[in-house]
């Protein structure tokens, strides 16, 4: 019997002729990434990692918030550029306290004992305003859940059309209570210990290297171990699995 696949289900809750927002495998550019001389932040595997370990959810139209630092719902404003029918459906002030109500657009529906985790796209940044996350149970939910932002001060903050203003991943947030976190000393592993130590030795030498202005060094310019999944000086056989790219499967249309 063949196994049935691991799905993610997407069931539209707006109304009927009416688009939802998109959703998008996670990107892993930032646009403050890329003004780096040399993209420099895209050298560091965990944070593009953390970029695309998800989706994005898009906004549908240009969004454009104010806040003028009071507590009543009707301190926060809600426009767009062009008049939108459907804009006081996509997002609200409903908690107030400077706080923003955003509507995915679907109800979700993930398999026995994963549930949701909905949050602000990883390392995407927006001056005034600060994503809320939450973990959802989606194995059983029989209603959506809400994306939500706070300001962090009065003033004016815009999403652009076909920015993310959700970012959906899957934890089994049940397993995690059998995990038990333990506080040991790297000596009592003497094999942790050696390649612990050896990579410190490379990462000083490098350094100096750096510093002193070693051309060789220089032209290197970072080291490469953690991207390509190497140990120095072979201490050890390269892991199994490292995984250096991520690309999720982008969502398609069901029966």
């Amino acid at each position: 019997m063949s196994q049935k696949p691991f799905e993610l289900e997407c069931f539209p809750t707006v109304e009927r002729g009416v688009p939802p927002p998109e959703i998008v495998p996670g990107r892993p550019s930032r646009e403050w990434m890329d003004v780096f001389a040399s993209r420099h932040p895209y050298r560091c595997l965990p944070l593009t990692m953390a970029n695309c370990s998800g989706w994005e959810i898009l906004c549908p139209m240009p969004v454009i918030l104010d806040w003028n630092g009071g507590i009543r719902q009707e301190d926060i404003t809600i426009r767009t550029d062009h008049r939108h029918p459907h804009l006081h459906d996509f997002v609200k002030s409903h908690f107030s306290h400077g706080v923003v109500t955003f509507h995915p657009g679907y109800l979700f529906r993930t398999p026995p004992g994963w549930s949701m985790m909905a949050m602000g796209a990883p390392n995407h940044i927006k001056d005034g305003i600060q994503p809320l996350s939450g973990v959802v149970e989606t194995d059983w939910l029989p209603f959506p859940f809400t994306m939500n932002w706070k300001f962090t001060r009065p003033g004016t903050v815009r999403f652009e059309k076909g920015e993310p203003f959700c970012f959906i991943t899957l934890v089994q947030d049940k397993a995690l209570h059998e995990i038990q976190p333990v506080i040991r000393r790297i000596e009592t592993d003497d094999e942790l210990r050696h390649q612990y130590e050896t990579w410190l030795k490379h990462r000083a030498e490098f350094n100096q290297k750096i510093f002193r202005g070693d051309p060789e060094a220089t032209k290197e310019a970072w080291q490469r171990y953690y991207f390509k999944g190497e140990f120095p000086e072979d201490v050890a056989p390269a892991p199994e699995g490292h995984v250096n790219k991520r690309r999720l499967k982008a969502p398609k249309l069901g029966r």
